[in-house]
């Protein structure tokens, strides 16, 4: 008779199997977690936005330049949806960015892919580690489930507003990626949360690899515990970001990364 056990032993040999085979090299080893207190040149910053707990805020973020979400009010989680400004078709797609680079753990040398198979943006620093890209937003479900004396502000209506205002509509906006949500997947598969995984004070620092429309929500992610729906100020800091050598760690990490910014330099990125 076959076990979950079973199972879930045999998806595992499938998957290493198919990993082995679709990198055909082994990627680069990843740094630790960036150090807390890391300051920006202050002549590189162009922007900063502080977003209220519940709140979302849209901008334009063009190649080269990047973008510092902070914590510096206490924990909180940030939800990034993502468009290329040139054609809004092309979106962040959070499915091939996990599957392309054969891991759902984001951190410092991990890139985040579009639907076209081309990088937007990079993890060029980061002091967390703890970031979700399998469970998505809030909506007002998830909100009334947990939150008495609601209603409360939720992601999902958050992308629909800001969408709109950019021009678009439901129907484009694609499945989030959270910054912050320290979410792990426990052995038989099931989600959970590590509240230990982020602190006041984390920050990641994301590298424009297009010329792009973003969008972040602060609002609590769906599987954070707290009983209380009190998220905290977000700022983010848009700023001019160091030139990249040949050998930045982004695109050279893996060589799925490598062919995604082959395909960047194919429209001139």
């Amino acid at each position: 008779m076959t076990t979950t056990e079973d199972i879930i032993a045999e998806n595992r040999r499938r998957y290493e199997a198919l990993k082995a085979q679709g990198q055909g090299h082994a990627p680069r080893a990843l740094p630790p977690p960036s150090p807390l207190g890391l300051k920006l040149d202050e002549d590189a910053v162009l922007h900063a936005e502080t977003i209220p707990g519940g709140w979302y805020w849209t901008t334009e973020l063009h190649a080269g330049e990047a973008l510092r979400l902070a914590l510096d009010h206490g924990p909180s989680s940030v939800a990034l949806v993502a468009w290329n400004a040139a054609d809004t078709s092309e979106r962040l797609n959070y499915a091939d960015t996990v599957k392309v680079q054969w891991t759902s753990s984001l951190r410092k040398g991990r890139v985040l892919f579009s639907d076209m198979g081309r990088v937007m943006l990079s993890l060029i620093e980061d002091s967390c580690g703890a970031h979700d890209a399998l469970v998505g937003g809030s909506n007002v479900g998830s909100n009334a489930a947990r939150y008495p004396g609601g209603p409360h502000r939720n992601t999902r209506d958050n992308l629909v507003l800001a969408a709109l205002k950019a021009g678009l509509g439901r129907r484009d906006i694609p499945a989030c990626v959270t910054f912050f949500a320290p979410v792990g997947v426990g052995a038989e598969g099931r989600f959970t949360w590590n509240e230990a995984g982020r602190r006041a004070g984390d920050y990641v620092d994301l590298r424009a690899e297009l010329d792009l429309i973003v969008v972040l929500s602060n609002c609590p992610h769906p599987l954070d515990p707290a009983p209380d729906y009190a998220p905290n100020p977000v700022t983010a800091t848009r700023f001019k970001a160091p030139i990249p050598g040949p050998d930045d760690l982004c695109r050279t990490a893996t060589i799925e990364a490598v062919r995604g910014f082959e395909n960047n330099a194919a429209i001139g990125f």
